[in-house]
């Protein structure tokens, strides 16, 4: 229940900011209840009537007493079967109350109550439905509670003498009701049990010494069989468990937009991971006619866009080969350019050396990535006028059929001349890594001429006699026959070959998204931002409800305020 004065908060606090320090007024709502009574009637078509008489009594220094909000159990209520008085003067004014949500708004009007004086407050209501549910302890009995008005207790002062009295439906019999209260400070454990004048049951709980502004919780049971099935409410699960539907659908939503925006960020930061890794320039993409052949298979890689640590492998494997550098150390990766020149020798794959030739790793780093955008802008001027996809197919094709001179190979001698012919062909495969150790998981390899600048854990003791050779924990190399051919088991084989890109990952140039990014953003930027904008919009919300933790609740959810 609230007490108010038709004035906005606003003045008032405004009234408050000008007045000069030091200057004491008297609060404009305050009151005693001395004595409030309410009798709850469960009545046989299972709705349940409600009749309180209260006692104000307002304070010497307060405004009058003109407007009464009284809290009802639930919504299920009519205007028209509600009545009230004031010193036994009927109230005119009864309307839902705009700050209880579920209760009525009484107007005293004329009959206000002044300063310094007191008022009794009778109101009734009757064919308030909903208010049974069944108990959760027995299916057979249906559970009553309920939970009289109670008041804001910035307005209330003093003790209250309340009494609650529940008169159970006719014809219920002494033995069979049971009450239940939450054992309330100031009332008795046990309500006094008696009987009316119509012959109910009643539970009176009474103290002279409760607050009026508390919340207490009063309930019995009673056979069902008293009242209507349909009366009685049978628990949804949210009750069964004390857990609000509308919290629940609040933090619902709450969760869902939560959801919605990590799912957009997790999105966002995916898309442009992707988006870094996707190096190619859009003008690539225009298509041209025919196929453009000559590519090596470095280039071939950047069209067909592989990650650029595997595209680093493929040109260490090319500069080996050729006799131009060698690999001194693997962990981490140290790549020396060779002594003698070599002639013959692409662009990139001079870039490639001069970038190894820094000591510094951040400055290799940049380096390589300067030599990679050199060679995809290199690829891009090749591309011109010729077909992407038809380019693309044509490339896949070379990978296949290198793939198949190798697995068809039926000696480990031809096998490894084919793998060593079409090594970087092989690796445009995306299955790459797996496909060499399924090639070469048994039996031995004949390792080709370039491997000891490859792999500087590999030495030979001369011509003529057996090579001895370690890959990481491999077994040492073996000979085959009277010619001194140098061989690797063939786990150890694919197992070192396979190792390259990860080297370059770990060891060289770090996270491959940042690396490639670095590419990327040169390559193929973004586009610029949009120059127009635009306004939004937004939502806001509140409120709150009253509800009973309870599984047969009929409580009247008021108070706190007028």
């Amino acid at each position: 229940m609230k007490l108010r004065r038709r004035i906005l908060l606003f003045a008032l606090t405004l009234l408050i900011a000008l007045v000069p320090l030091g200057v004491v007024y008297a609060q404009t709502y305050a009151f005693q209840v001395p004595r409030q009574r309410v009798d709850v009637y469960w009545q046989s078509n299972g709705t349940l009537t409600v009749s309180y008489e209260i006692l104000f009594l307002n304070e010497s220094y307060a405004d009058p007493i003109d407007y009464v909000d009284v809290g009802l159990p639930n919504d299920s209520y009519s205007i028209s079967n509600i009545s009230a008085s004031i010193d036994g003067e009927p109230i005119r004014h009864i309307a839902y109350s705009p700050y209880v949500d579920s209760g009525v708004e009484l107007g005293l009007g004329g009959a206000a109550i002044p300063p310094g004086t007191s008022g009794t407050l009778r109101m009734t209501a009757s064919g308030i439905s909903d208010v049974l549910y069944e108990d959760n302890q027995d299916d057979a009995y249906a559970s009553a509670l309920f939970m009289p008005n109670y008041f804001g207790s910035e307005f209330v002062n003093g003790r209250s003498d309340i009494t609650v009295v529940f008169h159970l439906p006719p014809g219920v019999q002494p033995s069979e009701p049971r009450w239940h209260t939450a054992g309330h400070a100031g009332f008795p454990e046990a309500p006094v049990t008696g009987v009316d004048n119509s012959g109910r049951i009643t539970y009176t709980w009474r103290s002279s010494s409760a607050s009026a502004s508390e919340d207490y919780l009063f309930g019995a049971s009673f056979p069902r069989s008293y009242v209507p099935a349909s009366s009685v409410t049978t628990p949804s699960f949210w009750q069964r468990y004390g857990i609000d539907p509308g919290a629940l659908v609040t933090l619902m939503v709450c969760l869902c937009f939560a959801a919605t925006f990590i799912l957009i960020i997790v999105v966002s930061v995916r898309a442009e991971k992707s988006r870094r890794l996707k190096y190619l320039p859009p003008k690539i993409s225009v298509e041209g006619h025919g196929i453009k052949r000559g590519l090596t298979a470095p280039e071939a890689a950047i069209l067909l866009e592989q990650p650029m640590d595997k595209i680093l492998s493929m040109i260490l494997f090319s500069v080996v080969k050729k006799g131009a550098a060698e690999v001194v150390s693997r962990d981490p990766l140290d790549v020396a350019r060779s002594t003698k020149e070599v002639t013959g020798l692409h662009e990139y794959e001079n870039d490639f050396l001069n970038a190894f030739a820094e000591d510094d790793k951040a400055k290799r780093r940049r380096a390589l990535q300067q030599m990679m955008i050199g060679l995809v802008r290199r690829v891009a001027n090749k591309m011109r006028g010729f077909s992407k996809g038809e380019t693309v197919t044509f490339y896949k094709k070379i990978t296949a059929d290198a793939w198949a001179e190798v697995e068809a190979a039926d000696t480990p001698k031809v096998k490894s001349a084919a793998f060593d012919e079409n090594l970087e062909w092989t690796m445009l495969d995306p299955n790459y890594e797996r496909r060499t150790r399924d090639v070469f998981s048994s039996g031995p390899v004949i390792l080709p001429r370039w491997y000891g600048g490859y792999n500087p854990t590999y030495t030979t003791a001369g011509s003529g006699s057996s090579s001895v050779g370690k890959s990481g924990g491999g077994s040492p190399t073996r000979t085959t026959g009277g010619a001194s051919l140098p061989t690797l088991p063939g786990g150890d084989f694919a197992a070192s070959m396979v190792g390259g890109a990860q080297n370059f990952a770990g060891s060289v140039i770090g996270s491959l998204s940042d690396f490639t990014g670095g590419v990327t953003k040169v390559t193929n930027p973004p586009p610029p931002p949009s120059t127009s904008s635009g306004g939004g919009g937004g939502f806001s919300g509140g409120g709150s409800s009253c509800a009973c933790a309870c599984a047969g609740c009929a409580c009247a959810c008021a108070g706190g305020g007028r």
